[in-house]
């Protein structure tokens, strides 16, 4: 399971990267422009200007689910092929529409009487549903690319069924989620309802689930209770509404305002440790990843590029992660800090926010966010250290050793052949793959491997993981090896 887990975190790394970006853009959008995001006429060029910008960066985030359908279905396939991608997006569409709130409440009329499904299925296309139509591509791609079908049918074989084949399979899984769906978005209302009476307490266990519940996209049937009136609370709609702590049953804010210091501070220290506890081949990757993605959440308060970027590398620091959510939110709702936002919890809608009449010791975002971006950083370094996660610059084949290989020529095509000569032949040969620096192999009989021969290329080593994988290291050449290789079996 770990193993799977950090191959899809691998996977989401190529859509994660295309967020940064967009989260800056829309902070400096929503800077230029109040409007967008308070609602108003835009009018003026830095206005226009600004909602230009907020529509550009809210192309890939607000698609963010798609994003992770064409990147884990390309990125979990055994040799990356584009064909997957297609699968997975074929996985999307089925499901998507399958379970859109039109189709089930079609199929089953009662839903459409049901606030809580009827909300259920309106939060449908999801980053959870995305990953998992990515890997539905994936996996169809993986058992199905080389199926032989009769000759009646021999233009649907190989890569061209896998598609195919994935929205048959997306049709059972959206038969299942039609009703499973329901009851787990249902279950998790329910949980919100059962907090709201705990006071800071239960703010802070909604903001660990908040974010614990991210990859999922299961948070939004969280958030509806406390942001929205579902239940009756709407903490977001009466906050900016003008209200305040008299004109409601709780005290205004405290489900928003212990967000503020996670993501404005927290995260920049976290991002801080992931930089300095990377391998010392790899830390400027890991500066290009992470330090973007703490400026999105500082600005704008966009933290998916920080959270994709390790959730599945190292699940069990996510969990910390969520934990300090959570006590951060205690922390802040006792102390009287009360800030909102329509958007997230960065410096955009704090500063628009602080005008409002719920606000409260707005000025306190100053010593919460220094304790904040301290514990997170001391947290995250010592949790990095101590158990060796897995963050960005940290994975295995990041490996500094294996950079500096050298092969016994330059040509690519001499050292695949001697390489797959010593793998025992392409006929000894499952799948083929290459990650920074291995060739990542399966093969039918691995006593046919010969090492000695392998090394012969110039290769730095040869791993044998279990009977039927194989691992050779060749160096940052990998890639062409791998072409050559390819196009031999």
């Amino acid at each position: 399971m770990m193993k799977f887990l950090q191959k899809l975190g691998k996977s989401l790394m190529l859509p994660v990267a295309c967020l940064p970006i967009c989260g800056i853009l829309m902070g400096i959008g929503y800077a230029l422009c109040p409007s967008t995001m308070q609602g108003g006429e835009v009018t003026g060029f830095l206005e226009m200007l600004g909602f230009f910008l907020v529509k550009a960066g809210g192309a890939l985030i607000d698609n963010m689910a798609l994003l992770f359908v064409i990147g884990v279905g390309i990125g979990m396939a055994d040799d990356t092929d584009g064909t997957a991608g297609l699968a997975a997006f074929a996985s999307w569409l089925m499901i998507t529409n399958l379970l859109s709130i039109g189709t089930v409440s079609t199929l089953m009329p009662s839903i459409a009487e049901n606030a809580n499904k009827t909300l259920a299925f309106n939060k449908i296309a999801n980053p959870f549903i995305g990953i998992l139509a990515g890997i539905i591509g994936a996996t169809c791609y993986n058992k199905f690319k080389a199926t032989k079908l009769p000759d009646w049918l021999s233009f649907f074989s190989g890569k061209r069924c896998v598609a195919i084949i994935s929205g048959v399979v997306s049709i059972v899984v959206a038969a299942i989620l039609l009703f499973v769906w329901p009851i787990v978005f249902g279950a998790l209302i329910a949980i919100g309802e059962g907090v709201v009476g705990l006071g800071a307490v239960g703010a802070g266990i909604y903001a660990f689930l908040n974010r614990l519940l991210i990859p999922t996209g299961l948070h939004h049937a969280l958030n509806n209770v406390f942001w929205f009136d579902t239940i009756g609370l709407g903490d977001l709609t009466h906050f900016w509404a003008g209200e305040t702590s008299a004109d409601v049953t709780w005290s205004l804010g405290m489900y928003m305002s212990g967000f503020f210091p996670c993501m404005m501070f927290g995260i920049p220290g976290a991002a801080l440790a992931m930089i300095q506890t990377a391998k010392d081949g790899k830390r400027k990757v890991a500066i290009g990843l992470v330090a973007s993605a703490a400026v999105c959440a500082f600005v704008c308060g966009v933290t998916e590029p920080f959270e994709f970027g390790f959730m599945f590398l190292a699940p069990l620091l996510y969990l910390i992660y969520a934990l300090l959510y959570g006590i951060f939110t205690v922390i802040t709702t006792l102390v009287g800090f009360r800030a909102g936002f329509s958007f997230s919890a960065g410096a955009t809608d704090l500063v628009f926010s602080a005008s409002l009449p719920a606000a409260e010791k707005t000025w306190m975002i100053i010593p919460l966010g220094i304790a904040a971006f301290a514990v997170f950083y001391l947290v995250f370094r010592f949790a990095i250290v101590k158990f060796d996660l897995k963050t960005p610059g940290r994975e295995d084949d990041d490996v500094e050793a294996e950079k500096k290989v050298v092969l016994s020529n330059d040509n690519y095509t001499q050292v695949a052949s001697i390489i797959l000569e010593g793998l025992g032949g392409k006929g000894n040969i499952t799948s083929l793959d290459n990650c920074i620096t291995r060739l990542r192999l399966e093969v039918k009989d691995y006593t046919k491997v010969d090492e000695k021969k392998i090394k012969s290329a110039g290769v730095a080593g040869v791993m044998r993981p279990s009977k039927t994988a194989v691992q050779v290291i060749v160096g940052t050449k990998v890639q062409f090896v791998a072409d050559e290789m390819k196009k031999m079996i």
